[in-house]
């Protein structure tokens, strides 16, 4: 279990200059660091919960997961870089995520899935990340970064409507260990970041653990539109690149169901 004690020796032991804070519940992370971000809070604020009551997903989803089963972590950052490049915040955290898994998690294989979760080899989702941001004037303001981990659930612990099928460390026989996951994702995350933005290298590891590639998807983009085909590239700005009947269409984001 967490407490306040070991997120701090987590925030520490990853080398991060800012305080690192542990709720017991919380409505939600993102949103609670959020509006420390408007208050002024210092990049690499960090917010650690053992429980949320409204936790939120892409698209306005919610769930409520059993408390102290799962990792629930919201960083804060100040990138000086536009705001149409926010999404590379969601390939470094699910990057992350996966590169920490691998290193805490026992080394059970995962990847990512684009845009926003980390899978297993069999395609049961493991972790999912959202990113929101403030924008004034044209200009970012802060991201915060959420990111949650299935530590010890079981299988009908998660609702049966889920959109992915989930699984946990525990079911995939790995051990949770929270502080440890928590430590390394906290690294990876800072290695993937560079105050004026993430490095281009981002992009190219990001392929390298892409589960999406050479599937068959559907995506759904925010505006409505259904793109049905291949996905065959991470394009240069993020982008999914999906081979479809009418020719090549990049989704810079939206809903994506696997096919195949």
């Amino acid at each position: 279990m967490l407490t306040e004690h070991n997120v701090a020796a987590a925030a520490h032991a990853a080398g991060l200059p800012a305080s690192a804070s542990f709720v017991e519940t919380t409505g939600s992370t993102n949103a609670d660091l959020l509006a420390q971000g408007d208050a002024g809070a210092p990049e690499w604020s960090v917010l650690v919960a053992g429980h949320q009551t409204a936790g939120r997903g892409r698209r306005g989803r919610t769930w409520e997961e059993p408390p102290g089963s799962s990792l629930l972590v919201s960083v804060l950052l100040r990138p000086a870089m536009p705001p149409e490049e926010a999404p590379f915040a969601s390939l470094a955290a699910g990057l992350a995520v996966a590169e920490a898994v691998s290193v805490a998690g026992a080394g059970i294989p995962v990847r990512c899935e684009w845009p926003n979760d980390v899978v297993t080899e069999h395609g049961r989702k493991l972790a999912g990340v959202l990113v929101e941001s403030r924008v004034e004037g044209g200009r970012l303001q802060h991201v915060v970064i959420g990111a949650g981990v299935n530590l010890t659930q079981r299988l009908d612990d998660f609702p049966e409507d889920a959109r992915l099928r989930p699984t946990s460390l525990t079911i995939e026989g790995a051990p949770a260990d929270a502080q440890g996951l928590l430590t390394e994702y906290l690294r990876r995350l800072a290695h993937w970041y560079e105050p004026s933005g993430f490095p281009p290298a981002l992009l190219g590891a990001f392929r390298e653990r892409c589960a999406t590639i050479g599937r068959r998807v559907r995506a759904t983009t925010t505006d409505g539109i259904v793109v049905e085909g291949e996905a065959t590239a991470i394009g240069e700005r993020g982008e999914l690149v999906v081979a479809a009947s009418a020719g090549e269409v990049a989704v810079s984001s939206g809903e994506l169901e696997r096919l195949s």
